[in-house]
């Protein structure tokens, strides 16, 4: 059996490792395939090294560009890589534009497809990734959800049951694998930020920084919470950017730090007092490890994280978010506890699917 992976940003990477893994342990031939759509070494390159994910075979390196762009250079450059290796399979990981542009070459070609992170909706069109997430589902195979809310999401959708399988999250496989080795890192770490408890922040949605106003209003408000706590900044590339063009400063009760690798971003995350934040994955971190999140934004594909982990929707609310924070500091920060099958064995389970015999006869 040959399973083929496409990756194309750093959450792919992170699920795909211990898939990677788990796939191996039992003898399968594998192919990684990096798109290229992110391709800064610092939101790449490291990540690959620290998660002991194998080096691709091939980097599509397609580079930035608007979706449709980007998304036709990957199905472009994918199509005779596909027709090359005829996999078995080809696994696609979460919502990117990659993850789509792999999907639609497979389905055409007639290649099984399985995805993982399937069945994910926050309900809002208007988020490129979701209409990424739902075009992807309605062509899989075989559909790898990391909760049940992902399995109701799909019946809905007219999905076949025989199709779903809930596996569990795959970004908590690593996490749990990597947690011990990011605690080493801590103490190296704490000496390089300033002493006390302090706030994570990581901001990329295009709804958060492309636009300055609403970028300055953040920014102001981070300041704000900087002089009750401090606010460590690992500010994303293109929120660096944005900042730069909009001429935009910085509060002096922020610190601005670069792109952490995997480990010290984990580091960071399980020592923090509470995180803000517009991203997905760390949404799922932080319910595993029981931190606050402060999530500044009207929806999320992770409910589960707000019913029964330790997310906050704020929105666009930046009073309620300095509010939040200092019911925090107070000691009555959100309560939470870890969703069914986020053990660290998710990929395991995604894995004895894929090898079983039968997986592609009909019931």
């Amino acid at each position: 059996m040959h399973i083929l992976h496409v990756v194309g940003a750093r959450p792919n990477f992170i699920k795909t490792a211990p898939v990677e893994a788990a796939l191996a342990a039992r003898g399968v031939t594998q192919t990684i395939v990096h798109t290229g759509q992110h391709y800064d070494s610092r939101m790449s390159g490291v990540f690959f090294k620290e998660l002991g994910l194998p080096e691709p075979d091939l980097n599509l390196e397609v580079g930035s560009g608007s979706h449709a762009v980007q998304t036709a250079q990957i199905m472009q450059r994918f199509e005779p890589v596909v027709l090359e290796r005829k996999p078995d399979m080809v696994l696609v990981y979460g919502d990117i534009n990659s993850t789509l542009a792999a999907a639609l070459v497979c389905a055409k070609l007639l290649i099984p497809v399985g995805h993982v992170e399937a069945g994910l909706r926050s309900g809002d069109r208007t988020m490129p990734e979701e209409i990424n997430r739902l075009l992807t589902d309605q062509m899989a195979d075989l559909l790898f959800t990391p909760s049940m809310d992902g399995n109701d999401n799909l019946l809905r959708e007219g999905i076949p049951a025989e199709k779903i399988k809930l596996v569990g999250n795959v970004m908590i496989d690593t996490l749990v694998r990597l947690l011990p080795k990011a605690e080493r890192r801590w103490p190296q770490l704490e000496t390089e930020i300033p002493p006390g408890p302090f706030a994570l922040v990581t901001l990329h949605r295009p709804s958060n920084v492309d636009d300055p106003r609403q970028l300055s209003r953040l920014l102001k408000a981070l300041g704000r919470i900087g002089r009750d706590i401090n606010v460590l900044f690992p500010v994303h590339p293109r929120t660096r950017q944005s900042i730069a063009d909009s001429g935009l400063e910085v509060p002096r009760t922020v610190r601005l730090m670069e792109p952490q690798g995997y480990l010290d971003f984990l580091a960071l995350q399980s020592h923090a007092e509470a995180l803000i934040t517009d991203s997905g994955g760390v949404q799922e971190e932080t319910t595993y490890l029981g931190v606050p999140c402060l999530t500044l934004r009207d929806n999320t594909e992770r409910p589960v994280t707000v019913t029964i982990g330790t997310n906050l929707l704020i929105g666009g609310d930046l009073k309620r978010l300095q509010a939040e924070v200092r019911r925090i500091l107070a000691g009555q920060g959100k309560q939470g506890q870890r969703p069914p099958l986020w053990d660290g064995h998710a990929s395991e389970r995604i894995a004895e699917e894929i090898i079983r015999p039968d997986w592609r006869k009909p019931p």
